[in-house]
């Protein structure tokens, strides 16, 4: 098995796969792979433990392998696909734990579309450092679906993932699966990162702009046949830990790129492919992008 990009999700997913004895090559840049051949890959979590495990670390996949999960940020997306190339990677399947829906179009024409199984994690976990990995939510849950592999490798990878302590949940519809996702991360991300403050501050200071905003995307989801509920939405954001904060903002603090694409202007596109007014997510989007150089 291969993970390419050994951040935050991709280093959670590769020590809970190496954990349960499979044999996992991490796909990195050079500094990093050089750091994981040196010291290994570092797991913290309250649900699964601490530990270090040693790991295969390269900067190019060579060799076929029966699983390729991709989880790299969306902005360094088409460079990182570089290092699993079509012909390494051989008939196994890829599976792509990225925010957004647009990535998946991307990946089948560079995969053969039969190999790609779309996926969203529900999980918060953080690269701390180089090889150390922080995961500080108590669950960690993949859900897949693939309107075009053989539904029984699609079966297996869920149990494969199963047994590795994250989910693995096989669904019917990979719209419906991406757009669920996106439904909730959109709001999360691009509220906390333009308030710069905790999902507890955004729904309690914030709520007018939350609530148009949740009421645009139950109309733009509808827009691709997925049903979507702003109330429902909104409960998940009541439910939410008070003190919960989005990657996108982490990476605003931090000065890095954030996924403005993926998250904010995907929604945009599809909102003008449809025809559906949208504008407090327009104006939500364009605040982000403007603060943080996605402009």
């Amino acid at each position: 098995m291969a993970v390419l990009g050994p951040g935050g999700i991709g280093g959670l997913v590769a020590s809970l796969l190496a954990r349960r004895g499979h044999r996992v090559i991490v796909v990195a840049g050079e500094q990093t792979a050089r750091t994981l051949d040196e010291r290994g890959l570092t797991l913290r979590s309250g649900q699964f433990g601490d530990g270090t495990l040693p790991v295969e670390a390269v900067t190019e996949l060579t060799e076929p392998v029966d699983l390729c999960v991709v989880a790299t940020k969306e902005t360094g997306l088409a460079e990182a696909l570089q290092r699993v190339p079509a012909a390494a990677v051989g008939s196994g399947l890829v599976l792509p734990l990225l925010n957004g829906f647009e990535h998946v179009a991307l990946l089948r024409e560079t995969y053969p579309a039969g190999q790609v199984v779309p996926a969203v994690i529900w999980a918060e976990s953080t690269r701390t450092a180089p090889g150390v990995i922080e995961h500080t939510t108590p669950f960690c849950r993949i859900e897949l679906a693939s309107a075009a592999a053989p539904a029984a490798r699609v079966a297996a990878l869920g149990a494969l993932l199963e047994d590795a302590g994250m989910g693995g949940l096989v669904r019917e519809d990979e719209t419906a699966l991406l757009w669920d996702k996106l439904t909730f991360l959109a709001p999360f991300a691009l509220l906390t990162t333009r308030h710069a403050a905790p999902v507890g501050t955004v729904r309690s200071e914030h709520r007018e702009e939350l609530t148009s905003v949740l009421d645009e995307l139950e109309l733009l989801a509808a827009t691709v046949g997925v049903p979507a509920q702003a109330s429902a939405l909104l409960d998940r954001f009541d439910n939410a830990p008070e003190g919960m904060r989005s990657s996108m903002q982490r990476d605003a603090a931090a000065g890095r790129p954030v996924e403005i694409e993926a998250i904010g202007r995907a929604l945009l596109r599809q909102a003008d492919r449809s025809g559906t007014p949208v504008p407090a997510l327009t104006a939500l989007v364009t605040s982000v992008a403007k603060a943080h150089g996605a402009s």
